[in-house]
């Protein structure tokens, strides 16, 4: 067989191993959270606007909410003014919220519209603001001290947690043909704006939307045990047990909370994978082996 017959036949061989996973997936939604190395590397930037305009194309909904904090630091840093976490949460002062919105609403939002249109999709940036997307209310951050009798009440300015989604915007673009882009910026209340936590806004519109899958693209391969070996197939109740223990913790216990939230709460998996693998998107979703952590409930 020639070089070239080869090349067919392997093309030939990873559409036949696609298409049950096309026919499943027709009419479902997924819902995308992109950040990390995918959203620097321009190859990876590329290889994801790709799979998304691809997985619109072949009738499957894509909805895509984006971080962005690499990028809200260095606009903070240019206007002089000193990036504060507390336990990986940023500190968000009025200031500091005009910052975010202006980082994530606009410039990375738009950066993420535009990379789809140039793919040939016909992508249209949200925040939560829009159509009264997402409704927040303001994050009590509770720290535990061992001279105090209490938990300590930590004030970490605009950082929010998701009251509600309201999806009628997104039904609204995703039957039009359009894809969502969504900046986890939500509106309290008070009237006040939030910065929400992008892998809590993915968990939480996933469960609104009863999707078919949430996929949290990550810069590693997915959830390791205490060896650096991948694990995947893991039902809730493994997930507990691995919290229990000690090998999930740290900057992954946010994303296991949102992927098991949102499996508990009728979508039918969760997957967190290696963005920095190129059309790491396309490989979860259509090929048996996958590229990282698939959870079930």
């Amino acid at each position: 067989m020639s070089l070239s017959s080869k090349a067919a036949m392997n093309i030939a061989n990873v559409l036949g191993e696609a298409l049950p996973y096309i026919q499943n997936f027709v009419g479902k939604t997924i819902v995308v959270k992109y950040g990390g190395n995918a959203m620097v590397d321009e190859n990876l930037k590329a290889g994801f606007a790709r799979d998304i305009v691809l997985l619109k194309l072949i009738g499957i909904n894509p909805v895509v909410v984006h971080g962005g904090g690499p990028q809200i630091g260095q606009l903070l840093e240019k206007i002089g003014k000193q990036s504060e976490f507390v336990d990986g949460m940023r500190v968000t002062d009025s200031e500091t919220m005009d910052v975010v919105e202006m980082v994530l609403g606009g410039l990375v939002n738009k950066d993420i519209v535009n990379l789809i249109n140039r793919h040939g999709g016909k992508a249209v940036g949200l925040t939560g603001k829009d159509g009264d997307l997402i409704r927040a209310k303001k994050m009590v951050f509770k720290r535990n001290t061992p001279e105090l009798e209490a938990p300590e009440i930590i004030d970490i300015g605009h950082v929010g947690e998701v009251s509600s989604i309201n999806t009628s915007v997104v039904d609204m673009l995703t039957q039009g043909n359009f894809i969502p882009v969504i900046a986890p910026i939500g509106t309290g209340e008070d009237g006040m704006s939030y910065n929400i936590n992008a892998d809590l806004v993915a968990g939480k519109m996933a469960e609104t939307l009863q999707a078919e899958k949430l996929i949290l693209l990550t810069n590693t391969e997915g959830l390791l045990d205490k060896e650096g070996k991948l694990l995947t197939g893991l039902s809730s109740q493994r997930v507990d047990e691995l919290i229990e223990d000690g090998t999930i913790h740290g900057g992954m216990l946010p994303k296991i909370g949102s992927a098991l939230d949102a499996v508990r709460s009728g979508v039918n998996s969760s997957h967190i994978i290696d963005g920095r693998v190129e059309h790491a998107v396309m490989l979860e979703i259509f090929t048996d082996e996958g590229v990282g952590t698939l959870i079930r409930g």
